[in-house]
């Protein structure tokens, strides 16, 4: 029968038994995701356009080798790298308790991990999204605060769903980044538990004061000669 094993180490489809090219190696789930974890962070750093995210990630989905995934992210920086920049290590759950305490912020370019938990008590909570590195498509927030209030930054392609929250005498303003057309959505935040007394803010960052004057300046009509 073509292509069987003979007793001495031969085929029959290949009778001289010399070793043929390797095959390549198959690419698993786990491959696949880590090559579109790095095209949503690269997404989110505005490396790509949504255009360019969403035919990456099609081809990474239905990549069958390792060397059809690694041309995908070859021009991009790794998620190792982008997090490294940071000094901070990716994690998959981060939880954060405080009772009577300063305030909680995390700020500028702070790794976002999979899910956090925050079981806090009379304390100001910012999580600024803005300059963040994002190594996962959503992140849900475990919440049991009271009082106080939960800030959100966000920036184009950050969607806050705030359905799954049990509101007990908060009030919860949103106010979320421009839309932007050309940004792809790289980052939705569930937020699920508890928020008792106080306010859940969702809101773009602040202009500068230099931003805040251009829009401020009159438009002089032109004089005629």
């Amino acid at each position: 029968m073509s292509g069987d094993v003979s007793p001495i180490g031969k085929s029959a489809g290949n009778p001289s038994g010399d070793a043929g090219p390797a095959p390549e190696l198959r690419a698993s789930h786990a491959d696949r995701d880590r090559v579109v974890d790095v095209l949503r962070v690269a997404a989110g750093d505005g490396r790509l356009t949504s255009d360019e995210l969403d035919e990456r990630v099609e081809a990474a989905l239905s990549a069958r080798t390792l060397s059809e995934l690694a041309p995908l992210t070859a021009d991009l920086p790794s998620v190792s790298a982008m997090a490294g920049a940071t000094g901070v290590e990716v994690k998959d759950v981060v939880r954060i308790e405080q009772v009577h305490s300063g305030a909680i912020e995390r700020v500028g370019r702070w790794v976002v991990p999979r899910r956090m938990e925050l079981a806090v008590t009379y304390c100001e909570v910012t999580l600024d999204f803005s300059e963040a590195v994002i190594t996962h498509d959503t992140l849900r927030i475990d919440l049991a605060m009271t009082g106080k209030t939960l800030t959100l930054v966000t920036r184009p392609g950050i969607l806050v769903d705030t359905d799954g929250l049990q509101l007990v005498h908060t009030k919860v303003k949103s106010r979320p980044a421009p839309t932007d057309s050309g940004a792809p959505v790289v980052l939705r935040v569930e937020l699920v538990g508890q928020k008792a007394h106080g306010r859940v803010v969702v809101r773009p960052p602040r202009r500068t004061f230099g931003q805040w004057l251009l829009r401020r300046r009159p438009a002089f009509p032109s004089t005629g000669d």
